[in-house]
């Protein structure tokens, strides 16, 4: 994944051998094999979204009752547990990330239509913020971004809210705001980096605090390149508002970064010049061509990892 911090697999391993999962590594391979659980109640150590689902798939055909406390929220993981009760498992919420688990003996095929992305939607709100115009965001559950839309209130950005929709409106006078990255239903930490493009042109001072990776601002440094005035220290960028953008050449560090890159492209003067164009794919589902049909214009140039994307 994305260098963005330390993330250790432990979380997994703990909760599958509490689980009665057998683990043993050899020749740098992991080799699991099912036992019988020995415990009714596990607790995450953080609250991680593949933790947590890989922990609710080896749950629900184990034998007995099963709480699991400090378990992710996510829309995803929600989505998760709708597909498995359709399915027979016997899945509930019984408090705050907290979920209990009702072994059952065998699951059935069912027909369930993916959850929405909400990150992917928040950044079209973001981008459709930034531009001029109006940009309407469909088949989007906004209470899944209830934080991320009030942060944009904040900043003054012009939106509506619709059923399973939001139109957003391009907002030149955007307000200073401080955001804080937190696991869900916080502020999403995979949202801060586009929403910082947004707090480099806000009027003031803005201020960003990751807390759920390490290492998860290093767009910042790329953002100067192209005028930005962000001051970084620890886990907070301190960010001083400027009139305006220019296009430089920037490095894309992880997958929102590329993102936040390519909406800095958009509002600068001038050319942009993106490496790294590999996160940007692998992290989006041809998101070059959703924007471009929004008038954006992009143009890849393939060959290898270091791919360039050209953006004005």
């Amino acid at each position: 994944g994305d260098r963005i911090g330390l993330r250790p697999i432990s979380t997994h391993l703990r909760a599958l051998e509490e689980l009665g999962v057998k683990v043993k590594i050899e020749d740098n391979f992991y080799h699991f094999e099912k036992g019988f659980p020995k415990t009714d109640h596990i607790v995450l150590s953080e609250f991680s979204v593949t933790a947590t689902e890989n922990l609710l798939l080896a749950s629900v055909l184990s034998p007995g009752k099963l709480l699991i406390q400090g378990a992710a929220l996510e829309p995803q993981v929600q989505d998760l547990i709708s597909l498995l009760n359709k399915m027979g498992a016997k899945i509930k919420v019984v408090g705050s990330h907290s979920f209990q688990v009702e072994g059952v003996k065998k699951l059935h095929g069912v027909t369930h239509n993916i959850v929405s992305d909400f990150l992917e939607a928040g950044t079209f709100i973001v981008a459709g913020a930034l531009t001029p115009g109006t940009v309407v965001v469909k088949t989007v559950i906004p209470a899944h971004l209830t934080l991320f839309l009030a942060k944009l209130r904040e900043l003054g950005v012009n939106f509506e809210i619709g059923q399973n929709q939001v139109s957003v409106s391009y907002s030149p006078d955007i307000k200073k705001a401080k955001i804080q990255a937190l696991p869900y239903p916080g502020f999403p930490t995979d949202l801060q980096a586009p929403m910082m493009v947004a707090q480099c042109i806000a009027e003031g001072e803005c201020q960003v605090c990751e807390t759920v990776f390490e290492n998860r601002l290093l767009h910042a440094r790329e953002l100067q390149k192209m005028g930005a005035q962000i001051k970084v220290t620890n886990n907070t960028a301190f960010i001083t508002g400027v009139k305006e953008l220019y296009g430089a050449s920037v490095i894309a560090t992880d997958i929102r970064a590329s993102c936040a890159l390519v909406l800095a492209g958009f509002v600068a003067q001038g050319q942009t010049v993106m490496t790294g164009v590999h996160h940007f794919k692998r992290g989006y589902d041809s998101l070059e061509k959703k924007l471009a049909k929004l008038g954006a214009f992009i143009e890849i140039k393939s060959g290898n990892e270091h791919d360039l994307s050209k953006i004005v």
